[in-house]
């Protein structure tokens, strides 16, 4: 067992053991431990690269097509990324640096895409070909296939950087802000997200919460320590964010009915009639909706099941 990501003690002990609930790609039991000095949640053992890669299944991230169905999906994940775009458009506006923003593990590219429509100079970043050439068909969003440390990036040449749900799946999560502080100009901001083992949801859902999510998630962030980890990389935290209406809401409803996750079952290919996918998908709506109000009440205690933090280079 290594040493701790925050704090470098060397005592963990177990708070869970867990499966992985929402895709069903293992029935493997991954322990879940907590350092002893600083609190931070990590798997332990991490699975080796070549067996976490199988843990991501087929079509992981949203690629629209022409029907019906996906043209109103996309409606619904534009107006739930609208607090993304506006978070991340304050960021972009307060800064005097100028270039591309960078999205890192950027998926179909619709984030981006919906920035470009504001104005804004983009390009993506993912491990995934596939998704790389949805965003540059779907979203005219100019994509690369590569990870942070080898982007063909010119040092201090971006404005932004964003990483929504990026950092809680990497092995070195450090090596990671070391090549953002690289990328970004002076003035840069670097936005992350990512859920926050704060959150009443964490606390009170344990090894059922949704953003823990068995074995792809190798930490489980606090926003403190992530706050820690930003500051030792070279950042200063301007601000931070603890709701988000795609996450929060939609987050505890997967909690609480993991099998009605409308992704989980495409992802599972689930057998279902039209009508059968149609109930599912209005009572899973209805769940998110109903889960509104906690959501909103955990975040106004800055205890939201996600958190979103803008930073710059000191």
């Amino acid at each position: 067992m290594s040493d701790c990501l925050v704090c470098g003690n060397a005592g963990f002990t177990t708070v869970f053991q867990g499966s992985d609930r929402l895709y069903h790609t293992t029935g493997k039991q991954f322990s879940v431990v907590r350092c002893v000095e600083c609190g931070l949640l990590r798997l332990d053992p991490q699975p080796p690269p070549e067996e976490l890669s199988q843990y991501y299944p087929d079509n992981y991230w949203f690629a629209p097509d022409q029907s019906t169905a996906s043209r109103m999906e996309e409606a619904y994940r534009r107006l739930v990324l609208r607090d993304h775009v506006q978070f991340v458009s304050q960021a972009l506006k307060s800064s005097t640096a100028r270039g591309p923003l960078l999205d890192i593990g950027c998926g179909g590219g619709l984030f981006l895409g919906m920035m470009r429509e504001r104005g804004f100079r983009v390009v993506g970043l993912d491990n995934s070909r596939e998704a790389a050439g949805i965003a540059w068909r779907r979203q005219q969003v100019p994509a690369v296939v590569a990870d942070t440390e080898r982007a063909p990036l010119r040092a201090g040449s971006l404005a932004g950087l964003t990483m929504f749900h990026v950092m809680e799946h990497l092995y070195d999560p450090r090596a990671y802000l070391r090549a953002a502080r690289e990328l970004l100009a002076p003035d840069g901001r670097l936005v992350v997200q990512v859920p926050n083992a704060a959150s009443w949801q964490a606390r009170l859902l344990g090894s059922a919460w949704n953003g823990a999510d068995v074995p792809r998630h190798l930490y489980d962030f606090r926003d403190r320590d992530l706050v820690k980890i930003l500051e030792a990389a070279g950042f200063e935290v301007l601000r931070r964010k603890y709701f988000s209406l795609r996450d929060n809401p939609a987050g505890l409803a997967s909690s609480l009915a993991p099998s009605l996750d409308p992704m989980a079952r495409r992802v599972r290919r689930v057998a279902e009639s039209g009508s059968e996918r149609l109930v599912k998908d209005l009572a899973y709506f209805a769940l998110v909706v109903a889960s509104l109000p906690f959501a909103a009440a955990e975040a106004a205690f800055h205890a939201g099941s996600t958190v979103m933090i803008e930073a710059r280079p000191r």
